[in-house]
């Protein structure tokens, strides 16, 4: 088995977490997957703003567990959800981090969203 050793983050690859300050707005076509005040948007390195949303502030009815799992060595393992709607659903479209590393920690209990399969408004 490979040992994975977390990497702290830094000025070559930095990441910052903090409150959005707006309401973010996760919809696919007019289904309202989540809608919360309480995001929370994590920089990092070069890539996007992501959104992360507190999973009490997410339709919980709408998901379907998935067994896709990825790691981050900033972040840790991320598990995947689904999102099941009438119409058809997403595969892995939502991503959480359901045990991060202590120093992204303030994402626990948050998912975050594939813009490209998941319309996420901030200030919307």
């Amino acid at each position: 088995m490979t040992t994975r050793e977390p990497k702290i983050p830094g000025p070559d690859h930095p990441i910052t977490i903090e409150a959005t300050g707006m309401r973010v707005v996760a919809r696919v076509g007019t289904h309202v997957v989540a809608d919360t005040t309480r995001a929370l948007t994590l920089r990092e390195a070069n890539y996007p703003p992501v959104q992360y949303i507190p999973l009490d502030d997410v339709d919980q009815s709408l998901l379907t567990d998935s067994a896709t799992q990825t790691y981050c060595p900033y972040k840790g393992d991320a598990s995947y959800y689904g999102i099941a709607l009438a119409e058809g659903g997403l595969t892995d479209a939502v991503w959480s981090y359901r045990e991060p590393y202590d120093f992204v920690a303030a994402i626990a209990g948050h998912v975050a969203f594939y813009t490209d399969q998941v319309d996420v408004q901030v200030g919307a």
